[in-house]
């Protein structure tokens, strides 16, 4: 393969594949298709990845423009859009890609993007990845957690369109975001589970430096001390999350959050002293505090 063979493994053996994120590419039988440099610049790279995420529906030019010049659209913004789209139907009309069965379908001012019903697609992947991982874990199969748990990880990882800024652009990378951390912390259960707290903290600490705020990931890396037999450890990690919550948000940790770093976890149901404290701090902060009780009944295995 020619890109990244970390995913080479994963599930099916599929003739096309579409890279979004790192270097953009299209790969057809292993073979690099189209390569980053090919697209026209940011606006190129931009499209490109839109039209394929959006490839279940056209796409109108205007919906186009406003993407690619959100706050200042130039007068003659349907030229640069017409030489931006053009250049991709030139890419894509290559012999071996149509003959594919890929293609940049224009109509009556708007495009959609056509590809084979079995593409490969590493945003789609890593999604279906995470949700087999975390279902595996929800299972009791910790063994069945490593494959998509890492294959979700590598791709969520990834930078996803550097240099470009825009709505739609940032709700990606902070959906990439997510699906890190959430990877991680099914490595760190699994880890856990086989008796490996040495990686487990390794991972568990690399969810935390993504989302300080989010206590699954400390109850991790606390319970991943705790398992290494290191509880003064654990301690400091719940030290430092207590006093973060306290600083940023005026509240506490969970009683979950308690359990994990005594080395007892207890469940994620909040007890009287934490209710009293919600009713204690402002009405913005009472809002986060339930959202973050929700995530962490959510996610509690």
């Amino acid at each position: 393969m020619a890109l990244d063979t970390s995913l080479a493994f994963v599930w099916h053996e599929m003739s096309l594949r579409i890279y979004l994120t790192g270097s953009i590419a299209v790969e057809l039988d292993g073979v690099v298709a189209i390569r980053e440099r090919e697209l026209r610049g940011k606006q190129g790279r931009l499209a490109f990845a839109y039209l394929v995420c959006q490839r279940t529906r056209p796409v109108s030019r205007e919906e186009l423009a406003a993407l690619l010049w959100p706050e200042d659209m130039p007068p003659a913004w349907q030229v640069g859009l017409s030489a931006i789209l053009s250049k991709l139907q030139r890419l894509l009309a290559s012999g071996p890609l149509k003959a594919a069965g890929v293609a940049l379908s224009k109509g009556i001012g708007q495009y959609q993007m056509v590809l084979p019903v079995d593409t490969w697609i590493d945003l789609e992947t890593c999604a279906s990845a995470l949700d087999e991982a975390e279902g595996s874990w929800r299972a009791g199969a910790p063994g069945s957690i490593l494959r998509p748990a890492t294959v979700a990880a590598t791709i969520a990882g990834r930078p996803f369109l550097p240099g470009i800024e825009g709505e739609w652009a940032d709700s990606q990378r902070r959906r990439l975001e997510r699906q890190h951390v959430r990877s991680l912390e099914c490595l760190a259960h699994m880890w856990i589970a086989n008796g490996e707290p040495a990686l487990a903290i390794e991972t568990s600490s690399k969810a935390v430096a993504l989302d300080p705020f989010r206590e699954s990931s400390h109850q991790l890396l606390m319970r991943a001390h705790a398992a290494g037999g290191n509880r003064p450890e654990a301690i400091r990690a719940y030290q430092r999350l207590r006093s973060l919550l306290a600083v940023e948000l005026g509240t506490e940790p969970s009683a979950e959050t308690e359990g994990s770093a005594s080395g007892s976890p207890v469940p994620v149901a909040l007890g009287p002293r934490h209710c009293e404290r919600c009713e204690a701090i402002s009405s913005r902060r009472r809002d986060r505090f339930a959202l973050l009780a929700t995530t962490w009944a959510k996610l509690a295995p």
